[in-house]
């Protein structure tokens, strides 16, 4: 006999884990993930670095209150997952004035070498400096998500990918693993799966589209000091940060995809190491591990948050691209609050409606709700 639940969520990234860490305890939970270990695909490999001057006005909204909430759990924690990291760009002046935002100011070239001496002097014309920035410590915060649901009886299957969705009655039917679930609400947080799991469930895809992202750990024979910023190419081309004695560094490429163990392809790192040792003074010597995620965006750039307005009770939480820890504990309190929502009401009136309904209430949930709103009123406009 299937399980029951008032909601299922599909994926055990950091977009499903925080919604089910906000829903636990207001209403019975399942969630279900297709490997055997949460966090396996794109949020495991995160540059863990909250920006609030980074992705469209929408997402930096997004990031200023997720920065407030996870700050505000901080104080409960024994140890912090924000850590203060300034995050710079670097480059022409046309390229830094294009990617500043209001959360960003104009540095001087002398200055932006005292913040970080591993720059090389006439390698960028000008630089931006974002002091609201924080590191994220990803492995502590997706264990307390998961710490807080379990807590609160939310059940956690792993290893149990879906295999059939079906709408019934008032509710779903889901075959997930060797496992049945029933739910009123089918939260779709499955990241690049996204798609196809709407495909599985009848449900028209949106036409999100994965991205690659490469990054590594480079051992460097001059180690960049703890307090060094983020610092990032204004053309998008290199980032790099202080990992310890090492450095993080990436080539932020974003290149198409289709849903898949994203792996790091040949030259892709040793054209990066190449172009780092002709920009800085770092000296990479070595590569000492290097990963590929997937970052999965609508059209539009905006994360896609919401019930789906032709298909009751299926709830999309995808779509965050390269912004899904700096959007999570934001997106979670929108979504929960929807999702509660949707489940006073009846039948279709649980899509669109009780969605939009929501988003003109009080509290902090409603300005990331008119945020998102401003953009795209419904998942179907």
């Amino acid at each position: 006999m299937a399980a029951h639940y008032d909601v299922l969520i599909v994926g055990g990234g950091i977009a499903g884990l925080s919604l089910a860490s906000e829903l636990a305890g207001r209403c019975s939970v399942a969630l279900v993930e297709a490997e055997q270990d949460l966090a396996y695909h794109t949020s495991s490999r995160s540059a863990r670095q909250l920006i609030p001057s980074y992705g469209p006005p929408v997402v930096q909204e997004l990031t200023v209150r997720t920065l407030e909430l996870i700050a505000a759990r901080d104080a409960e924690l024994p140890e912090p997952v924000l850590t203060p990291r300034s995050f710079m760009l670097v480059g022409s002046e046309a390229d830094v004035a294009a990617e500043a935002s209001g959360h960003m100011q104009a540095i001087t070239v002398d200055r932006a070498l005292e913040l970080c001496p591993a720059l090389l002097p006439g390698t960028f014309a000008a630089a931006g400096l974002d002091t609201g920035s924080y590191g994220c410590n990803a492995p502590l915060l997706l264990a307390d998500h998961r710490q807080r649901a379990e807590a609160a009886g939310v059940d956690i299957i792993t290893g149990a990918r879906v295999h059939s969705a079906q709408r019934l009655g008032s509710g779903w039917q889901v075959g997930a693993g060797a496992e049945g679930f029933e739910a009123g609400i089918l939260v779709n947080a499955a990241g690049a799966w996204a798609d196809e799991l709407a495909v599985l469930s009848g449900v028209e895809k949106l036409g999100l589209q994965p991205y690659r992202r490469t990054a590594a750990i480079a051992a460097v024979e001059r180690p960049l000091p703890a307090a060094t910023p983020m610092v990032a190419a204004a053309d998008n081309t290199f980032y790099f940060r202080p990992d310890g004695d090492d450095v993080l560094i990436s080539p932020s490429e974003t290149v198409p995809s289709g849903p898949e163990d994203a792996q790091p392809r040949p030259g892709d790192v040793e054209r990066l190491v190449e172009r780092l040792n002709s920009v800085t003074s770092l000296g990479i010597t070595g590569i000492r591990r290097a990963w590929t995620g997937l970052r999965t965006e609508a059209a539009d750039g905006v994360p896609v948050a919401g019930f789906d307005a032709e298909a009751p009770g299926f709830y999309w939480l995808a779509g965050q691209g390269g912004y899904g820890f700096q959007t999570s504990a934001a997106m979670a309190e929108l979504a929960a609050s929807q999702i509660l929502a949707g489940q006073a009401v009846s039948g279709s009136a649980a899509s669109g409606d009780a969605a939009a309904g929501n988003a003109a209430s009080d509290g902090p949930a409603s300005r990331t709700a008119q945020a998102l709103a401003a953009i795209r009123w419904s998942i179907r406009r």
